[in-house]
Parts: structure tokens; sequence; C-alpha cells
């Protein structure tokens, strides 16, 4: 079998059907499978495959594994020679498969290849290629001062800035489009199961590196992802804020050591001290027409990720 298409579920079944919609259109001339794994969401996702896809193999997991543990028991009964992780709430735009199969033939020694994402409203997002994480650039990171200085090596990004329908060398590739020969994930144990939530991308595309592999921009291989199909189940504890943040924690205490991991959760705390200031002074004030409603969500979500600095926050899940 020439490719197994994963995809991990997690209370996404309206992306979920609408994805695979896609992939159905869009992809001719290659023998592939479909295998869906519910991560414990218990959604209806296996119901909706069986009435309307029932050539896709559906895994019902009893509880939520996270991304990596889903993917990696999804890998074990995979049966291509090449893997897709997808996630479910993408849609492929024209031969997207197709493409990275061409481009995976011209790159023998490939790690990950990955696509451009787009937003629902087709403009691209900045996060389908990043550069490793760093002390400096989780410090910086954040979409204005991405705006002003796309191309800083900080960021990682200046492929997406390029007209060029060519590969592009990059750090990381986004978990939410990974293409790769299964011979070269096995070579490094697939995803460290490490993490539950994010970093998992991150980890995958720093051992390939550290392997001998290079990880690559397809451009002219487009995806929407429409972003949050699953993370906006979220209660308004900015959940997904806290995890993100534990997630690179336990990156760098991987790849980086201890100490490394230690400054940037002091790091993190700095930053949560600043933001939590500059909110309250605009909230007070109500500068450049920010609305209090605005302030509020973003003061809460900084003083959750100054808790879990501060280690008052319950350890997430292993």
């Amino acid at each position: 079998m020439d490719l197994s298409i994963i995809i991990v579920n997690w209370n996404s079944v309206e992306y979920l059907k609408n994805c695979i919609a896609s992939i159905l259109a869009e992809t001719q001339g290659i023998f592939y499978e479909i295998i869906v794994i519910d991560a414990g969401s218990f959604d209806g996702c296996g119901q909706m495959l069986r009435q309307f896809y029932p050539q896709v193999r559906f895994i019902q997991s009893k509880e939520n594994l996270g991304f990596a543990r889903a993917n990696n028991a999804a890998l074990k009964t995979a049966a291509g020679d090449c893997i897709l992780f997808l996630n479910p709430d993408t849609e492929l735009v024209g031969p997207v498969i197709q493409t990275l199969f061409d481009a995976l033939k011209k790159l023998p020694n490939s790690g990950v290849l990955g696509c451009r994402l787009l937003n629902s409203d087709k403009t691209v997002q900045t996060s389908c290629i990043q550069s490793f994480p760093t002390l400096i650039n989780q410090f910086l990171d954040s979409e204005f001062l991405r705006s002003l200085f796309p191309k800083s090596r900080l960021w990682g990004v200046a492929p997406l800035t390029r007209q060029e329908l060519i590969h592009f060398p990059v750090d990381v590739i986004s978990g939410a489009c990974m293409f790769a020969r299964r011979s070269v994930l096995e070579s490094v144990g697939a995803f460290s199961e490490d993490y539950f939530m994010y970093s998992e991308d991150v980890d995958l595309s720093y051992k390939l590196t550290r392997a001998g592999f290079e990880n690559f921009y397809i451009p002219g291989a487009r995806i929407i992802h429409h972003g949050g199909g699953s993370s906006s189940q979220n209660r308004v504890s900015h959940f997904s804020s806290v995890m993100l943040r534990e997630s690179r924690w336990r990156y760098f205490k991987k790849t980086n050591g201890l100490l490394y991991a230690l400054l940037y959760r002091l790091s993190m705390i700095l930053l949560a001290l600043c933001r939590l200031c500059i909110l309250s002074a605009l909230g007070i004030l109500r500068f450049f027409r920010i609305t209090p409603k605005s302030v509020a969500k973003s003061f809460g979500k900084w003083l959750e990720i100054l808790k879990w600095g501060l280690g008052f926050e319950a350890r997430c899940r292993s």
C-alpha cells in the first residue's frame, strides 16, 4: 500500500466528515487507506463513518490518549509505505497528496514534509512552519512581532513570504499535516509520548534533524486548517494556553536539560507579569478601543500562565 492517512479525532465529527470528503475527492492514482482513531471523545464519529465512509478503518479508544499516543497507536496498525498524519479540521485543496508524493521522490533524505496551511478565509497560517523553540523566540513570540519582522530567523517563517513553488528546508513542520516515509518515522520511534498535547510535532521534527534528516515545507501543497476544531471545546480556563507552556517546558527539559527548562519557566513568569500589568492599565484606561471583555479574556489567560509558572496549577497529565 502506498499510503496510510491517520486522523486523530476528538469532538470534531463535523470537521472529520468534510476532511474525509476532501481526501476522497482530491486523491486519485494512489493506493491508500484512511485510519481514524477517536481519542475517547465518543462524539458519534464511529457512527458517522459507518454511515458515510464504511471504507475508513475506525479505532475507538476508551480514553483520551493525547495526540502522540493516539497517532502511534494508529501507526502500529497502518499498512502504508508512507504516512500522512492529518488533523480532522483540515480540508485538502487540490491534489495535495500527489504533490507531497512528487516532492518526496525528489528528496531522498527528507524527514517530514509539510504543506501550506490556510485559515478558513484562505489567508496563510504562520504556524505551519517554525524555528526550533528557544528561550528568546518563546519569550518574544507574538503575532505583532511576527508581522513586523516576518523574515527574522527567530520565527523560521520566512519561506511563507516567498512566491516560488519550490521546497524549502525548515526546522519544524506543523502536526496538522505531516507526511513522511514509514521507515523514517520508525527509525526515530515516531512521536514521543512525553507530551499529552502540543510540541509533539516540534519533538518529532527535532529527532529527525538530529538523526540526519531534513524537514521540508512544500508550498505547492495547500490545505485549509480551520483550527481549533477540537481545542475550541475547552473551557474558559485557558487550558490550551497552559498546556502549550507545559509542553514547551517538557521539550526544553528533554532536549536542553533541567536548568534551561527552569529558565524557560522563569521567563514565562516574567512575561505573564508584564502582560498582566499592561492589561491592567488598558482595562483601566481603555486605550486603543480595546473592550473590557477582550482585556478580561487576555487577563485570564495570562493569569493562568502565571499560576502554572509558579506551580499553582495541577500538573498536566503525562
